[in-house]
């Protein structure tokens, strides 16, 4: 018989389908695990999605506006961050922050600075479309209605309701918004401290609007600013 060398190994042998399932396979690179959606940030970044055209931002902010009556900011953060999922609670209360410092209705700058962040001019007036396109003829419909009717005992009465609902549904959005404030500069404490003396300044001591935002609002953004600044 031959000599065999002892340093010669015999070929080795497939591994039997058995093992083969408590083999350690290999991790996928970082480019294939991003292209098949594993996660990389954060839960909110991750549900997070952007639209698809300026024909989707009007869609949205049309869907948006027919259905505000009585208010359209508790509309707009369930379709922009709920349903939509186009924003986070936190970037919307930044978003309509700045939106509620300048002149014009609040929503409406909400979706002219959203929509120009996604498509530019082209997103921007897409937006505003959406808000005030088909929710002016209903609007004229029924300024046409009231003018006929408002004599009537009750209609009347169901503006006052209205009025009553339009309010909870602002201090349902507010509350539902205010877990929010704990990613603020301010912080938590400070924040609904901020909110408390705006109450109190124009609820109770009817100071004018403007004069407690500069007030109010100066001093919070300076301590922000204070707080980030490196």
């Amino acid at each position: 018989m031959p000599h065999l060398d002892p340093q010669q190994q015999a070929p080795a042998r497939p591994p039997s389908p058995s093992a083969a399932q408590h083999l350690p396979q290999p991790s996928p690179p970082a480019s294939t695990a991003v292209a098949c959606g594993a996660p990389t940030g954060s839960p909110d970044d991750l549900t997070l999605r952007a639209p698809g055209s300026p024909g989707e931002l009007f869609r949205v902010f049309n869907r948006l506006a027919l259905q505000g009556f009585g208010g359209v900011l508790p509309i707009a953060q369930r379709e922009l961050v709920e349903r939509a999922r186009w924003l986070t609670r936190e970037q919307f209360v930044e978003l309509l922050s700045v939106a509620q410092v300048l002149p014009g209705p609040n929503v409406v700058n909400l979706a002219l600075m959203y929509g120009d962040r996604t498509f530019g001019w082209r997103g921007g007036l897409a937006a505003l479309a959406g808000m005030i396109a088909a929710p002016l003829g209903v609007v004229l419909a029924l300024t046409l209605a009231y003018a006929h009717f408002r004599a009537y005992a009750p209609v009347a009465g169901a503006l006052r309701g209205m009025g009553a609902v339009a309010a909870g549904l602002i201090f349902a959005t507010g509350v539902k918004l205010a877990p929010a404030l704990r990613r603020n500069a301010l912080g938590m404490g400070r924040a609904l401290g901020f909110a408390a003396f705006m109450f109190l300044a124009i609820a109770v001591l009817r100071v004018p609007l403007l004069w407690a935002l500069l007030v109010l609002g100066g001093l919070s953004c300076t301590l922000a600013w204070r707080r980030l600044r490196p």
